[in-house]
């Protein structure tokens, strides 16, 4: 292992580990989820532009196209961040992290119907296995009496799959710009977004203050520092392996704080849907195929 990978790879499981984090303390702020977002972005604005400002290029590439496409995704981003903390309280914040990873497979689906991308056999298959897997949670529900509460919160969670999607299948239109501006652009759009919707009368002790101003300096601008910069020292196949940290800390963070668990179906389900989107993430089976072609050849 050269020096480069362990660095991005210890840079990229600090990232996942603090992204494990975010939903105990989205349900600890005990605040609206949309006053939760607008602070967020606010404190993550400020630490992005100082960031910016002492590496230098914090609008080196900021034309109006990009801005445009940016500002875009950032509303995609926004309303992604919205439905997934809405969730946390109406399913749990293991449950709701482990649909969220349904991403990868949303953006296999978005690339088919929306720019008409060919998609191969194993794919497919682990499209539905993901699918098969959400069959499981969605009949755990029914089966241990789940409310229209805990119905909506998987809605919710996976319509915030969806518009992560969404801000992924945006960005690639943005190749080569640097992330770091793109996420600046992004939170100023979302701090413009919800400035009407935010109740400033909400009641906001010291503690609450710091668990925003964490979510929005520790878990969005140094974590998209971490983040991005380990994707830029690692091999693709290692950054998708170790984002599967993220939604494992998110279970293991409910559980001990919240005493959630889940049950032995929505396990097995969820490992479905995280196992089918290792297997989109990382080419299994495509890689088998591409060998044996090769060997035939």
């Amino acid at each position: 292992m050269t020096r480069e990978i362990r660095t991005g790879s210890l840079q990229m499981i600090a990232a996942m580990l603090i992204s494990g984090t975010i939903g105990a303390l989205v349900v600890l702020s005990q605040q609206p989820v949309t006053n939760v977002v607008f602070w967020r972005c606010i404190f993550a604005a400020v630490t992005l532009f100082i960031l910016g400002l002492m590496s230098g290029n914090w609008r080196s590439h900021l034309n109006s196209r990009v801005v445009l496409i940016a500002a875009l995704s950032g509303v995609a981003l926004v309303i992604n961040w919205l439905l997934l903390f809405a969730a946390y309280s109406r399913t749990s914040i293991g449950l709701a992290t482990v649909l969220y990873n349904t991403q990868p497979l949303m953006l296999v689906g978005m690339g088919v119907f929306i720019l008409k991308e060919k998609v191969s056999r194993s794919k497919w298959l682990w499209l539905g296995a993901s699918f098969t897997g959400m069959l499981l949670v969605f009949s755990s529900g029914f089966n241990h009496g789940g409310s229209n509460g805990w119905l909506t919160g998987i809605a919710m969670a996976l319509g915030a799959a969806f518009f992560y999607a969404l801000t992924a299948l945006i960005i690639r239109q943005l190749k080569g710009v640097p992330a770091q501006q793109i996420a600046l652009v992004q939170v100023v759009v979302g701090t413009l977004m919800l400035l009407p919707l935010v109740d400033f009368q909400q009641r906001m002790t010291f503690t609450h203050w710091g668990i925003v101003a964490t979510l929005g300096i520790l878990h969005t601008g140094m974590m998209y520092q971490l983040l991005y910069g380990a994707i830029q020292k690692l091999p693709t196949s290692i950054t998708a392996s170790l984002s599967f940290i993220y939604p494992i800390v998110a279970v293991i963070v409910d559980r001990f704080v919240f005493h959630h668990s889940l049950s032995p179906i929505q396990f097995f389900g969820g490992a479905m849907i995280l196992l089918a989107a290792a297997g989109i993430n990382l080419g299994w089976g495509e890689k088998r195929r591409a060998k044996t072609v090769l060997a035939k050849g």
